[in-house]
């Protein structure tokens, strides 16, 4: 009852004062009205900020700031490069050239494959070769498509200042990382770093200075870039991601249509055909799956490419191609089956040997294997059983490791 009392004599008293002083009324309505405009007008400022702070935390643009903080760069491809790297270290030069940055592209091993060789021909690439680690161009170094320094002398001691790839695996940058395992080619995450800088592709028919822009995509980026995503994602239907379609349709307006068939279509070696012709005729077979032992090869990259063609047999869903050259043998391994990951297949056949090194992704994989010294004898070098290597393999695709 005391409360009840009380609380009626406040609200008397607030009656009262509200009688007696009507400009305080009117001066509470202005300052809520003018809390609550202030309010909506705050809110989408507020947006624009995050919005703007967002767009700065953008892969891209920190790769770029990145960038601009160095005088010069070594872009470095893993060994014996494919179109996704050389078109991804193309793209980070591309983009370091324009901030005035020093970039010189670089490999370990060879460029073999003919279409490789074309892509690097046709597009008049730059690339030196690398045997050691004082052959780097630069101190500050960038690891495209691969995310561990490897194939030369010294490789272990570098530690990268930046990794762009899309393949599983530990290496990072000392300053910045971007492994997207989720994307079918490192490529497609260069394009999204030029779209994320607001570069505009350059048709081939147009200059850059004919752009309005500050970041464009030269024509011969946007190709090699376009060029990388169809062949690490199969023309975009293995391994694909809405990303890659994305960064597919962002190049596509820079594209020179003419340069990209002459990649794609480049003239076939002869010992390719011989080699597939081998593999079609001495594959082994059980159940779904292949094995070709095709003998020695003076062109290893034939190996894959008859991995490609045998892939593509009716009833065949997983194959492995081995070849042997100089002692080492190489394998290659496509897989179209839900049930074989081929790169951890060919990673636990060859773990266990002596020398050996493989892996890959789930549709994809390869590795080699050494030949081996006993140091208690002198004989020399013990090459690699081929027959029980194909005995493993199929092993390993039924599951059985």
């Amino acid at each position: 009852m005391r409360s009840l009392s009380a609380v009626d004599d406040r609200l008397s008293q607030a009656e009262a004062m509200t009688r007696e002083n009507p400009e305080l009324v009117v001066g509470a309505a202005v300052v809520a009205v003018v809390v609550i405009a202030g309010a909506y007008v705050l809110a989408p400022s507020e947006m624009c900020i995050r919005d703007r702070f967002r767009a700065r935390r953008t892969p891209g643009v920190r790769f770029r700031r990145l960038l601009a903080e160095r005088d010069e760069i070594a872009v470095l491809m893993h060994p014996n490069p494919d179109p996704d790297a050389m078109s991804a270290a193309l793209g980070v030069a591309s983009l370091a050239e324009q901030l005035d940055v020093d970039a010189t592209v670089q490999y370990p091993g060879q460029i073999r494959h003919q279409e490789n060789r074309a892509f690097r021909t046709v597009l008049d690439l730059e690339l030196d070769p690398i045997e050691h680690v004082s052959d780097l161009a630069a101190e500050s170094v960038v690891l495209v498509d691969h995310n561990e320094p490897r194939g030369f002398a010294g490789a272990d001691g570098v530690l990268p200042l930046a990794v762009v790839d899309h393949h599983p695996g530990d290496g990072a940058g000392e300053a910045f990382t971007d492994v997207r395992t989720d994307y079918g080619a490192t490529a497609s995450v260069i394009a999204e770093y030029f779209q994320q800088n607001d570069a505009t592709p350059v048709p081939p028919d147009k200059h850059a200075s004919e752009t309005d822009s500050d970041l464009t995509l030269p024509t011969d980026t946007a190709t090699g870039l376009l060029y990388g995503i169809l062949t690490d994602t199969k023309h975009l239907t293995v391994g694909a991601s809405e990303p890659d379609f994305a960064a597919a349709a962002y190049v596509y307006p820079g594209v020179d249509q003419d340069r990209l068939d002459r990649i794609a279509n480049p003239a076939v070696d002869a010992e390719v055909l011989e080699v597939k012709a081998r593999a079609i005729a001495g594959r082994r077979v059980e159940g779904s799956f292949a094995v070709a032992d095709v003998g020695g090869v003076n062109n290893v990259d034939a190996i894959p490419q008859a991995a490609d063609e045998l892939i593509q047999l009716e009833g065949v869903s997983a194959v492995v191609v081995i070849g042997e050259r100089d002692g080492t043998v190489h394998l290659s391994g496509r897989s179209r089956d839900d049930r074989v990951h081929m790169g951890n297949a060919i990673d636990s056949v060859l773990s266990d040997r002596d020398n050996g090194n493989g892996g890959g992704h789930s549709r994809m994989g390869g590795g080699t294997v050494g030949p081996t010294i006993d140091a208690t004898t002198d004989e020399g070098p013990k090459s690699v059983n081929r027959d029980a290597l194909a005995d493993d393999l199929f092993r390993a695709m039924a599951g059985d490791v």
